[in-house]
């Protein structure tokens, strides 16, 4: 089976995902820099949510370069991470609209979780097709990023039973990991082309 249809629906769905958090944010009726106070903790949370659908566009964008061949159980997987990847934008309002309250930022913290545990079960996958020599394999390595994130996301639910704010600091510690770029795929692939 080609890729090419994979990707295109994925970066579909991205692209949607992107515009429908934005379309959360209302603007104000005001023209005063204190209108703009009300909507900040939406806007925060946008720009994390942002973030993290960034990071998962790019990083599946790579893991795509890699693949030469998909199956069904492939094409499953990858809408399973764009299913929990579509419920960023529920959260995020959520979060957004509740200032960052407890109960909201543990849901926050499961989609997230989520999505993480979908994108290993997709790249999983990729790498039983393609086998432990396949590009893909060699670039993971120990993968120390992968682990530690779902770590981070059961410590900021944890951590949401007392306080959002602090729940809120382990998802971004995730993002800036994440946001420093990658190269691992990129420099595998300039070795073998």
């Amino acid at each position: 089976m080609n890729k090419t249809r994979l990707e295109a629906f994925s970066d579909g769905v991205l692209a949607i995902i992107i515009t429908i958090m934005v379309l959360e944010i209302k603007v104000p009726h005001e023209v005063s820099l204190s209108a703009l106070k009300p909507i900040l903790p939406v806007f925060l949370s946008y720009v994390l949510s942002f973030i993290y659908v960034g990071i998962y566009w790019n990083n599946h964008h790579h893991m795509m370069h890699t693949v030469k061949q998909i199956s069904g159980g492939i094409l499953w997987a990858n809408l399973h991470l764009l299913f929990w990847l579509s419920m960023i934008p529920f959260a995020t309002a959520w979060i957004g609209e509740n200032h960052f309250a407890p109960l909201p930022m543990m849901l926050y913290g499961i989609v997230l979780l989520l999505c993480a545990l979908a994108y290993f079960i997709l790249q999983y996958l990729i790498l039983k097709k393609h086998g432990p020599d396949s590009v893909l394999s060699k670039a993971i390595g120990k993968d120390i990023k992968g682990k530690l994130s779902p770590v981070f996301y059961i410590l900021g639910i944890i951590a949401s039973n007392y306080n959002g704010l602090i729940a809120g600091a382990f998802y971004v510690l995730v993002a800036i990991m994440w946001l420093i770029p990658d190269k691992r795929i990129e420099r595998i692939l300039d070795h073998t082309e």
